[in-house]
């Protein structure tokens, strides 16, 4: 049997087979951590999260209760979820999902999830280094945060920052408007102390955060703005912020408003996700703003979602952004 040797010296303790980290953790990234990333809204998009709606929808009948606008059929909701997955599979965008296995060839939810737990870009905010992990700001969807933690944690991305206090903060009220800029909108869901806290952790890296208020009855800052490239922002006429337009305009942006305020209002027009500069996929049925987009050289593919649209959301909130960038 072997006798132990003194500890002093020895590597575990400093010795000369010491290996000490000195790379940051951006140096990690495709290493230790997996390929992961947002430093922009228009680079090319390489992967993403989602959550495919499951039996959590039935028991939506009162879309009241679950912050909806209409009951939803299961079925064509799952048809128009797949679409979306496989528009971006097409497109070369790795999808993963929140919860892979979490429905049983009976049909029962494994994980018990929220009506709610398919909007992903609500409980997430990217950046170069990892993810800001959302707390929502209803009871409704308190906990659905827990999810994405374990899925992200399960895809080797870091977690960078979890919001504690009374802080409520949820992804699609962040945006990159540079590498060193993120807009944040305060407002129905993203209090002041969440922000704060966030904002923290992007000082850390350099990042300057520009808070701006949103309108009283709009959900998030995707509903009001969107980006089609690195100088072409698309906005949601007299909903999207003054000092917003301020500060894009300032940065060489051009601001565009969409056309038609029906297919805004009712179509889900602004909720796109861009894939590439000047390439986005949109929900389909809004001929006149995919004609407005295409004259500013955007080309527009679309995706069904007309009945995930009565769970208040479209292809954008449904679209957990994991990693833009060059593969």
């Amino acid at each position: 049997m072997s006798e132990l040797r003194g500890s002093f010296g020895a590597s575990a303790y400093g010795g000369p087979g010491w290996s000490g980290r000195t790379r940051p953790l951006s140096a990690e990234i495709g290493e230790i951590w997996a390929d992961c990333g947002v430093g922009d809204e228009w680079s090319t998009l390489r992967a993403v999260l989602l959550h495919r709606p499951g039996p959590e929808l039935v028991s939506a009948n009162d879309p009241d209760a679950v912050q909806m606008l209409a009951p939803i059929d299961l079925g064509k909701a799952q048809a128009e979820h797949d679409a979306i997955a496989q528009a971006y599979r097409d497109q070369g965008v790795e999808v993963h999902l929140v919860a892979p296995d979490a429905v049983a060839p009976d049909g029962v939810a494994q994980d018990g999830a929220p009506p709610n737990q398919m909007f992903v870009a609500d409980l997430m905010f990217m950046t170069p280094e990892g993810a800001v992990l959302a707390r929502p700001a209803s009871t409704v969807r308190a906990g659905e945060e827990r999810r994405v933690a374990r899925r992200l944690a399960d895809l080797g991305i870091p977690i960078l920052r979890s919001l504690r206090g009374t802080a409520t903060f949820e992804g699609a009220d962040a945006a990159w408007l540079d590498s060193r800029t993120v807009l944040i909108g305060r407002g129905l869901r993203s209090n002041a102390e969440g922000i704060a806290q966030v904002g923290a952790l992007l000082e850390e890296m350099g990042v300057a955060v520009i808070v701006v208020d949103l309108p009283f009855g709009t959900m998030h800052l995707m509903g009001t703005l969107r980006f089609a490239d690195r100088d072409l922002a698309v906005g949601f006429p007299r909903r999207v912020p003054f000092a917003a337009v301020e500060a894009l305009r300032a940065r060489g942006f051009e601001v565009v408003f969409l056309p038609d305020e029906a297919e805004a209002e009712h179509g889900s027009a602004l909720n796109f996700v861009t894939l590439a500069p000047r390439k986005i996929l949109m929900v389909e049925g809004n001929p006149a703003t995919r004609t407005f987009l295409e004259a500013h050289g955007v080309e527009s593919l679309c995706v069904p979602a007309a009945e995930l649209r009565k769970a208040a959301g479209a292809v954008g909130c449904l679209t957990g952004i994991l990693w833009r960038g060059e593969g």
